[in-house]
């Protein structure tokens, strides 16, 4: 009999109005790489919160090396060596990266904490996986692909050999996803076990031993990576094939939507740098330009100014004519700009309202929502299910469910379908598809190109390189603050756009675009 260091057996969590979790039987080998895949919403979080001590499971039981296991909190998981890297980060915003990372576990002696013992050891592990922080900034301060690596180091420091990774790479780019490939491959020679959720098949061919595969709470079954393909992964999870390749035609460009010159955006780490130096640039009707980048080279302040969330030090702003620089945020709203942001729980949704409230938070002012001052709940919810029904955001109680209760990618699919559905010129669209499994970018691409197609202006910021690829238009690089390349996506490759982001080339004569 095959020994596994972790089997969850005969699984079922239930919630009001869904079985997350129904009958499903997972095992872990020692020293294994074991993917977890399924739609958004499919029951991977749940099953492995269950494991980690968030949920407690209704039916079935755990076993850690051949022994029946009772998890109950977090801290059980981690005295059991078990660790989790959360799809959405679990940081107090106003603690620093250290203090974060030794929460819970800090070094002490005589009733003093050991700062430096613990500075020490991060940067040691910093040093060691590439995962470079600054040590001393605040959570609320630095970018979501900084706060994923203060997740991951989190995990490393508290030396769990069995590793849970939720969407780890959600927000990484091409280079540090390879990088945390590497890391897990390591992880696993070193004798630890590692259970890996992710929508990205290319990912789980790369890293992955076996795959097992849920839909709608139940197992589809457990197969060996060298055995399958990306194509027979999809079908099981979907239950149908997916197009991998986004159709489109050349775009038809009509007048300027968004004219932007020299913005400049003061860096909140580095109070006397810029995160955004002279960055000029224009999007017209129909086409779809892409600014491309790694995280941390200032697109994230650079949408932020753009959308109304921060203030810049200079520069000018125009939407479809009208100067909209110090315009609040719901007046670049009415004036036709919609926004899925980068960080959808800060930014996205108000996590405590409904499905159908976060539905209707950029249109509840209007006629069709409101009368004399009251809202129309009959509106509001039709208008809801709706879009439900035409953007397949699965939740338990329907247009009442608590956002906070639902999938990340199921909140994500809301703000696309709010965003996308509300009347606008401009779409600023960051990251539209981040945690979406490949039916739901399928059909989030599709909207995208429809969009364009219907004379909107389109600026997708994005950290995937197919994405960047195949459905921009145009691509402007953005490096250390600035745009250094504007790429046509039909003539340029991967590897030219990757040099580009990593500020080894620079075309000079695109320094302003």
């Amino acid at each position: 009999m095959e020994e596994y260091i972790i089997e969850m057996l005969h699984i079922t969590k239930i919630f009001p109005g869904i079985i997350a979790n129904d009958d499903i039987t997972l095992q872990l080998r020692k020293g294994e790489i074991h993917a977890l895949l399924g739609e958004n919403g499919a029951g991977k979080s749940t099953l492995m919160s269950v494991l980690f001590g968030l949920y407690k499971a209704e039916q079935g039981e755990i076993r850690k090396n051949g022994n029946v296991v009772r998890i109950n909190t977090p801290n059980d998981a981690n005295s059991l060596g078990i660790g989790m890297v959360h799809q959405h980060f679990k940081l107090v915003e106003i603690f620093t990266v250290l203090q974060n990372i030794i929460l819970g576990v800090e070094p002490s002696q005589y009733g003093f904490l050991k700062k430096q013992e613990a500075r020490k050891k991060l940067l040691a592990l910093s040093e060691k996986y590439g995962l470079k922080v600054d040590p001393d900034a605040l959570i609320e301060d630095i970018s979501v692909g900084m706060q994923q690596r203060v997740e991951i180091l989190k995990m490393l420091y508290r030396e769990n050999e069995i590793l849970i990774f939720d969407e780890p790479t959600a927000v990484l780019t091409p280079q540090e996803i390879n990088d945390l490939i590497s890391i897990m491959k390591g992880f696993a020679a070193e004798g630890k076990s590692i259970l890996f959720i992710s929508h990205k098949l290319n990912e789980i061919m790369a890293v992955a031993d076996r795959c097992t595969v849920l839909r709608k709470g139940k197992c589809i079954g457990t197969v060996n990576i060298k055995d399958t393909t990306k194509e027979e992964l999809s079908r099981m999870m979907v239950g149908r094939d997916v197009t991998f390749r986004v159709e489109k035609e050349p775009p038809v460009l009509g007048e300027t939507v968004l004219n932007i010159e020299q913005l400049t955006v003061p860096s909140k780490i580095h109070k006397k740098k810029n995160a955004v130096h002279d960055v000029s640039l224009e999007v017209r009707s129909g086409e779809i330009v892409c600014l491309a980048g790694i995280d941390g080279n200032g697109q994230s302040e650079f949408v932020q100014a753009l959308t109304g969330l921060t203030g810049f030090s200079k520069g000018t702003i125009t939407l479809c004519g009208q100067d909209i620089t110090k315009s609040s945020i719901r007046k670049r709203s009415k004036a036709g700009m919609s926004h899925i942001p980068e960080d959808r729980h800060k930014h996205g949704l108000v996590l405590d309202y409904s499905l159908e409230k976060n539905l209707v938070l950029q249109r509840y002012w209007q006629k069709e929502f409101q009368a004399a001052g009251f809202i129309k709940r009959r509106a509001v919810r039709k208008y809801a299910e709706k879009l439900i029904r035409q953007f397949d955001v699965r939740s338990g109680e329907g247009p009442v469910t608590i956002a906070r209760s639902m999938s990340g990618g199921n909140q994500q699919k809301a703000i696309v379908a709010r965003e996308i559905d509300k009347e606008h010129k401009l779409l600023v669209a960051v990251q539209p598809t981040r945690g979406l499994d490949v039916g739901a970018i399928e059909y989030i691409h599709k909207q995208l190109v429809a969009r364009r197609d219907a004379g909107t202006a389109i600026l997708l910021v994005s950290l995937e390189l197919d994405e960047v690829m195949d459905v921009s238009d145009r691509i402007l690089v953005i490096y250390e603050g600035k745009i250094v390349a504007e790429l046509d996506p039909k003539t340029t490759t991967a590897e030219e756009l990757g040099l580009y982001m990593a500020g080894a080339k620079k075309n000079t004569e695109k320094e302003a675009v």
